[in-house]
């Protein structure tokens, strides 16, 4: 599979684009991230590519919003 690198004009256009992607994911598995992410973490799902892949959105999208969490409290 080809990686492939998306260039995002601030965090939070980056936190609302991995966000539609994990709503694409949670409406295909009938599950939403937090819970899928704690049994994916548990080994109690497949490590199949559409698993890994939602796995790596979620972690992102944690460290994304807690980015966007700190700028605004800079802001405030």
């Amino acid at each position: 599979m080809r990686k492939q690198r998306i260039v995002y004009t601030s965090p939070l256009d980056a936190l609302i684009a991995v966000a539609k992607r994990l709503s694409l994911y949670e409406s295909q598995h009938s599950m939403d991230s937090e819970e899928f992410f704690d049994r994916y973490s548990k080994g109690q799902l497949a490590d199949e590519v559409a698993f890994v892949e939602w796995a790596n959105d979620y972690r992102h999208f944690l460290v994304l919003r807690q980015d966007v969490e700190k700028l605004l409290q800079n802001v405030a």
